[in-house]
């Protein structure tokens, strides 16, 4: 199935991924503002808030389109970070109250530090993100729901499951590798450079590749390709540019400072 890349990158993704599962290990976020680090940053408060991966990903997409308009010399990203946080679970129905934003995001950044007290540190910061909601929001002219990969993998996954016989679907863990390679996408700003519909089927692609499975009825030599019975316009060198950028997220996480 291999057209591109290397098959020892794929596999080093996969115990990349495996390794690490869901849980963020502790980095200093202040040696190094980067896009990256932002949105792991998201991630991380993310999961101590308990929003839902959805929020999560709607934060990092929120987060990545300020930072294509605005300098990151200008704002500091991990403001910024809460505050996107914050405003997606308004807007993907999963509220996150704000003090438990600025606590989560206050000791993620300031490690062991105490909750914050109600002095002026805590009032500046509340009012802080209070106004970089509002030029967020301006920035990206009120367009805070964008359209996920989401709801495209699990119709696709859906429609994969009746090409393969059920004891092979079953001993294949192929949705689960494939939802969490599209959220782990969702930390590189590069998610952003595709549509939704060709991210999707990237992520099941590289799945695929990582467990050695070939789609039924398919050749991925010559073709047919699976996946252009769901998407027309994706060709083999974009689906390999898409999972190649997708590995990149986890050489990514490998430089940011502990």
């Amino acid at each position: 199935m291999m057209a591109r890349g290397s098959m020892k990158d794929v596999i080093d993704v996969m115990q990349l991924q495996q390794s690490k599962g869901r849980e963020f290990p502790p980095v200093k976020y202040k040696d190094r503002i980067t896009n990256f680090t932002g949105a792991r940053f998201i991630f991380e408060c993310g999961l101590k808030l308990n929003a839902q991966p959805l929020t999560i990903a709607t934060a990092a997409v929120l987060f990545h389109r300020f930072f294509r308009e605005a300098d990151m010399n200008l704002y500091d990203p991990y403001l910024f970070g809460a505050t996107a946080l914050y405003l997606a679970g308004k807007s993907k129905d999963d509220p996150l109250k704000l003090r438990d934003v600025m606590n989560v995001s206050h000791n993620t950044l300031n490690r062991n530090a105490p909750p914050l007290e109600l002095n002026s540190e805590y009032w500046n910061l509340r009012d802080s993100i209070v106004q970089a909601e509002l030029l967020l929001m301006r920035m990206l002219r009120f367009e805070v729901t964008p359209e996920h990969p989401h709801k495209y993998m699990f119709h696709y996954l859906k429609s994969l499951q009746g090409w393969f016989e059920a004891d092979q679907w079953r001993r294949i863990p192929l949705a689960k590798a494939s939802i969490a390679f599209l959220q782990d996408f969702h930390l590189d700003s590069a998610v952003l450079d595709y549509s939704p519909q060709h991210v999707a089927l990237a992520c099941i692609g590289l799945a695929l590749q990582c467990y050695g499975v070939t789609v039924p009825l398919t050749n991925e030599g010559d073709g047919p390709f699976w996946y252009t019975v769901f998407s027309e316009d994706l060709n083999k060198d974009k689906m390999w540019e898409i999972m190649e950028k997708i590995m990149a997220v986890y050489d990514k996480e490998q430089e940011v400072p502990t």
